[in-house]
C-alpha cells in the first residue's frame, strides 16, 4: 500500500479523447489503467491477455481464486463470450447498459484468459453505461476485465483521488471523470439468484422473471463469482453498524435524522446514500477518530446493497 507521504507518479488525465486514446494504447500494450464506471472506478486490462490480467491481481493484491467481471460494449458482444438463456436475455434487455452483472456459462473458445474466470466454467459479464468505460472498450477493441481500482478488501474508489490513495504507483494512468453516480458495485445475478445486491434492486429483477427469484440462501463454499468474499470493502478502522449516537472515540456517519459528523443523506434518501457511501467511509478512515460508526440504513431497494457493503466492511 502506498505511503501517505510518498508522492504518486501515476498520471491522472481528465476524460476526453486524448485520455481515452492514451489508455487504449496502454491496454493494447498489455498494461492496466483506472477508469470510472457508473458504479465505482475500475482497474481495466485486456480480458484476453493473461499477463495483463495478472497485472490486475498483482496491483490489487487480489487472491487468484476470486474471478473478475468482464466489461463489453453490448449484449451482442456479451453473447459472443457466454451462453444466454431466456432469463438472462430478459435481464440484459432491461438493465444493460447499466449496473447489472450476469454470471453465465462461458462459450467454448471464448477469448477470455482463464485467470479472469479463476478457472470456472462461467464468466461474469457487464455492459457499462458510463461514457468513459464505453469509450475505452471501443478504442481498445477488447473486452475489459475490470474489478474495482483499489487494494483488495479495501474501500472501493468512487473518485480518481481514491484510486491514487489506494493503489499509488501500481497504476500508471487514471482517467478522471468525476465522482461515480451509483457509488456501489453492480448487482450480480447468477441464474435466478442475486449473489451481490447492487444499484438494481431485487424487486426490479424478480418482476422480469416468471416465478420470481430463487431466494434460497447460498451455501458457504468456494467462491464462484466476483463479490462473494465475506470480508470486503473494509476501512482500516473498526466499524460499528446501526449506531444512533457516537462513542467518544468514533466518527459517526449519519443518515436521515441521525446527523453524525457527516451524513450519507440528510433527507434519508437511500440513492443519495449509496452514491456517498464509499466517499464517506474514506473520510471517516482518514479522520482522527479511532473507530467508525454508521447510522441505520433501511434495507428496502438499494438499501440492501448499502447494508451488504457495510456488513462486509464490518466483518473482521
Amino acid at each position: 500500500m502506498p505511503s501517505p507521504n510518498a508522492p504518486s507518479t501515476s498520471v491522472v488525465r481528465p476524460y476526453g479523447k486524448a485520455a481515452i486514446d492514451a489508455a487504449a494504447a496502454v491496454i493494447r500494450g498489455g498494461g492496466i489503467v483506472a477508469v470510472p464506471t457508473e458504479t465505482v472506478y475500475g482497474l481495466a486490462a485486456d480480458a484476453g491477455d493473461a499477463g495483463a490480467v495478472a497485472g490486475i491481481y498483482a496491483a490489487k493484491g487480489r487472491p487468484a481464486f476470486n474471478p473478475l467481471i468482464v466489461h463489453v460494449a453490448s449484449l451482442a458482444a456479451a453473447a459472443e463470450l457466454a451462453v444466454f438463456d431466456a432469463d438472462a436475455r430478459a435481464l440484459a434487455a432491461a438493465f444493460w447498459p447499466g449496473p447489472l452483472t450476469l454470471v453465465l456459462p462461458i462459450r467454448a473458445g471464448a477469448p477470455i484468459a482463464s485467470l479472469v474466470t479463476a478457472g470456472l466454467e462461467t464468466v461474469a459479464l457487464r455492459v457499462p453505461a458510463h461514457r468513459a468505460m464505453q469509450a475505452l472498450i471501443a478504442a481498445a477493441g477488447r473486452p475489459l476485465a475490470a474489478p474495482s481500482a483499489n487494494r483488495s478488501n479495501g474501500l472501493s474508489p468512487t473518485t480518481a483521488a481514491h484510486v491514487i490513495a489506494s493503489l499509488g504507483d501500481a497504476v500508471g494512468l487514471v482517467i478522471d471523470d468525476g465522482p461515480c453516480a451509483a457509488g456501489v458495485e453492480s448487482t450480480i445475478v447468477a441464474g435466478r439468484r442475486i449473489l451481490r445486491p447492487g444499484p438494481i434492486p431485487a424487486a426490479a429483477i424478480a418482476a422480469l422473471l416468471p416465478g420470481g427469484l430463487d431466494e434460497t440462501p447460498v451455501a458457504p463454499g468456494p467462491v464462484t463469482a466476483p463479490g462473494q468474499l465475506a470480508t470486503h470493502y473494509a476501512p482500516a478502522k473498526p466499524l460499528r453498524l446501526n449506531a444512533t449516537t457516537a462513542a467518544a472515540d468514533e466518527w459517526l456517519i449519519g443518515f436521515g435524522t441521525v446527523a453524525g459528523d457527516a451524513t450519507l443523506s440528510a433527507q434519508g434518501d437511500p440513492v443519495e446514500a449509496a452514491a456517498n457511501l464509499f466517499a464517506a467511509l474514506h473520510v471517516a478512515d482518514a479522520s482522527p477518530a479511532r473507530a467508525i460508526a454508521v447510522a441505520p440504513i433501511p434495507a428496502a431497494g438499494i438499501g440492501a446493497a448499502i447494508n451488504d457493503r457495510l456488513a462486509r466492511a464490518a466483518s473482521r
